[in-house]
């Protein structure tokens, strides 16, 4: 292999992690704001009755991006294996862990003063603590954190184990089959991971099955949407790196993924 097919390697790896790395850290930090996913697209609340609930799409604004997240997934998993997913996400999970650290440490520094008297109201002449909005904005609760990072850690083996097993069975064909399959499964253990850890004894088990089931329909319904984009991406992998060079990279990617740890 020569010296410029390892150095596109490189490149391609590092160029995933990086999208992979700041769309999870983004998504996690703007996590906290809810939407209305309904609203968004001009239309009424979607009323669904889920175990005994009515549930609308209200989501995380972390939602938005997080799609992102299961592109640059599958193709990692695709050209760098379960080795290349593996490392990657145990990398985001502590880099997201040091960014809550941080901001939890900036939340307990002392307000200067002109800072607090200089955003003391809206533009609507509202009157309002900056501080207190502050710390009320990035101070998730611990299990949120332990929660949201758990699922996501747990779901990302989940998947690589899935997409790698899905090709050992299919080898190179069916792309859309272990692409999409893998983000399904591991989707569905992410939604419902997090409730628990972050809501179990605050909210029965019923709401929490029927909230999980209604952001896995959400995630069920994106997973799909991105085929396309994720036969786009091989598409764009396969002319930087060559057709055949990519191909093997894949093949060796299976090789070397043969358990979910």
């Amino acid at each position: 292999m020569s010296t410029t097919l390892d150095q596109k390697k490189n490149r391609l790896f590092f160029t995933l992690s990086g999208i992979f790395i700041t769309n999870a850290l983004v998504a996690e930090m703007i996590g906290v704001k809810i939407f209305s996913g309904e609203q968004t697209l001009g239309l009424q609340p979607a009323h669904l009755h889920v175990l005994g609930f009515v549930m609308d799409f209200n989501l995380t604004a972390g939602a938005v991006i997080w799609p992102v997240v299961f592109i640059t997934t599958d193709l990692i998993n695709e050209y760098f294996g379960q080795p290349g997913v593996r490392r990657i996400s145990f990398l985001t999970v502590g880099l997201i862990a040091y960014a809550f650290v941080v901001t939890f440490c900036a939340m307990q520094l002392p307000p200067a003063g002109w800072w607090l008297e200089a955003n003391s109201t809206d533009p609507a002449g509202n009157i309002f603590n900056i501080d207190f909005a502050f710390t009320k904005i990035f101070g998730q609760s611990n299990r949120i954190i332990i929660g949201s990072l758990a699922a996501f850690l747990v779901s990302q083996l989940v998947d690589v184990f899935m997409f790698q097993r899905v090709r050992k069975i299919t080898g190179a064909k069916m792309l859309w089959l272990r692409a999409t399959g893998s983000t399904l499964v591991s989707q569905l253990v992410d939604s419902f991971v997090v409730l628990y850890i972050a809501f179990m004894g605050t909210f029965s088990h019923s709401q929490i099955i029927a909230i999980g089931l209604t952001n896995y329909l959400y995630k069920f319904s994106v997973a799909l949407l991105l085929t396309p984009v994720i036969y786009l991406g091989h598409y764009l992998i396969d002319r930087y790196l060559g057709k055949k060079n990519s191909d093997q990279l894949a093949a060796a990617a299976a090789n070397d993924s043969q358990s979910i740890l």
